[in-house]
């Protein structure tokens, strides 16, 4: 089958960052949450981030040398809108200023309206179990559909939805660090009504767009194979997280079930909400059922002993693999905007991309409708509560100096682009 992997000539390579984590000097809810000391290291800070906002011609130039004809970057609604009801003109033009000059370069603009993080008034004054949410996240949408008019953009509403309820609504470990599973429901249907009206506005301005989300999947697995309640579990994780909010926004129905700790059901204003799906993939996880609340034990494993990747997650391409082959089901195009590794010496990504696109291609054999691949990231940068530990960049940076350097994966992605030819990387060509 090897000898039959190539990748198609409309097939996409690209990259992706997000606003917080590189542009720097942004003040919003992160920001906030940092000072509050609230990161597993509690002085770290964004702060300049990788001065992104300053350097995006450079990095412009960096997507362009290793191939990509994609470039996903996401708007920063604390930017955008600071103050509720105002908006920087400024900050307007510096985002319709980057897409034009993606477009000048032949590279398609990618466009994420919300990637984790709000401005400082959204939590105290709309937050998202609140109704009044969906007019602020429909006035910021109007304003994000004109920056992208004419630019024929993909367009990705919410980043990782459900790992934003997670996270920030029900362990409270990110902003807006709420512990409650009826806000958390609250919470998740408005974000999805909120795709929806991003939607209308959208589509009003551009006429047509492809319109979707980027949702983080999870490949589960029982951490006993004979235990029928870990297997139970996992049956329950996947529809539940990797599914869920992708049924809803197909069907215009949001169910989530998990007994004892979430019953979920609300209706949407609509239904085949999405053009693409959004495919985020990093790693798989076992589950182990134990008899207390959460009653989920969550552990990484190293099955295979390929070694975790320096965050500690495991390198399970096969994983891959089987989440394309799920979102098949939804018989809509597949972009992945989401799939990298931490690889903090760097001698590991080649091989890592190697083991995923081969993954992905024999997935498209399968009839899975793949459009293109994002690698995240393009860039070294700040990782949420990992702070400046995890190092995804195809670019190392030097986060004193900001200096920028290809990873040897850069030269792979390189070759593989131009090629449009899945070849082992030579460490693994001559094992």
């Amino acid at each position: 089958m090897a000898e039959s992997l190539i990748f198609p000539p409309e097939f996409v390579f690209g990259v992706a960052t997000s606003a917080y984590q590189t542009e720097g000097d942004i003040e919003n809810d992160w920001s906030e949450w940092e000072r509050a000391g609230k990161l597993k290291e509690a002085q770290a800070r964004c702060g300049r981030g990788v001065d992104h906002w300053k350097r995006f011609d450079e990095d412009l130039s960096l997507t362009r040398d290793v191939g990509a004809t994609a470039f996903r970057i996401s708007l920063e609604w604390a930017r955008i809108e600071p103050e509720r009801g105002r908006f920087d003109e400024a900050a307007i033009d510096g985002y319709r200023q980057r897409l034009l000059k993606m477009k000048a370069a032949g590279i398609r603009p990618v466009v994420t309206l919300h990637h984790f993080t709000h401005p400082t008034w959204f939590h105290r004054e709309t937050p998202w179990h609140e109704p009044a949410c969906l007019d602020a996240f429909r006035r910021y949408a109007k304003v994000c559909a004109g920056i992208m008019d004419k630019l024929d953009p993909l367009v990705i509403t919410f980043n990782e939805p459900m790992v934003l309820m997670l996270g920030g609504y029900l362990q409270g470990v990110i902003p807006p660090g709420v512990n409650n599973g009826k806000l958390a429901g609250l919470a998740i249907a408005n974000i999805a009504r909120a795709h929806m009206v991003a939607r209308e506005e959208i589509l009003a301005r551009l006429g047509k767009a492809e319109i979707g989300i980027s949702q983080n999947v999870l490949a589960f697995a029982p951490d006993r194979w004979w235990h029928p309640l870990d297997r139970a579990l996992t049956h329950l994780a996947s529809q539940n997280y990797n599914h869920a909010f992708l049924d809803a926004l197909c069907t215009g129905k949001l169910r989530i079930g998990m007994p004892g700790l979430a019953a979920i059901k609300a209706d949407l204003p609509g239904r085949d909400g999405i053009e693409f799906v959004g495919v985020n993939y990093y790693t798989r996880a076992h589950l182990r059922f134990v008899p207390k609340k959460p009653y989920i034990e969550f552990k990484y494993r190293d099955v295979h002993k390929r070694g975790l990747t320096h965050i500690g997650w495991e390198d399970y391409p096969e994983g891959f693999g089987q989440m394309l082959l799920e979102v098949k089901r939804y018989g809509l195009p597949v972009w992945i905007t989401e799939n990298g590794i931490d690889d903090r010496v760097g001698d590991r990504r080649p091989g890592y991309l190697y083991s995923h696109w081969k993954q992905m291609l024999e997935a498209k054999q399968r009839g899975v409708d793949l459009r293109g691949y994002l690698y995240w990231s393009l860039l070294d940068n700040f990782e949420w509560l990992e702070g400046w530990g995890p190092r995804f960049g195809l670019y190392h940076v030097d986060f004193k100096t900001l200096e920028r350097k290809p990873t040897p994966a850069c030269e792979y992605f390189r070759r593989a682009a131009h090629s449009r030819k899945l070849e082992a990387p030579v460490a693994l060509a001559t094992l």
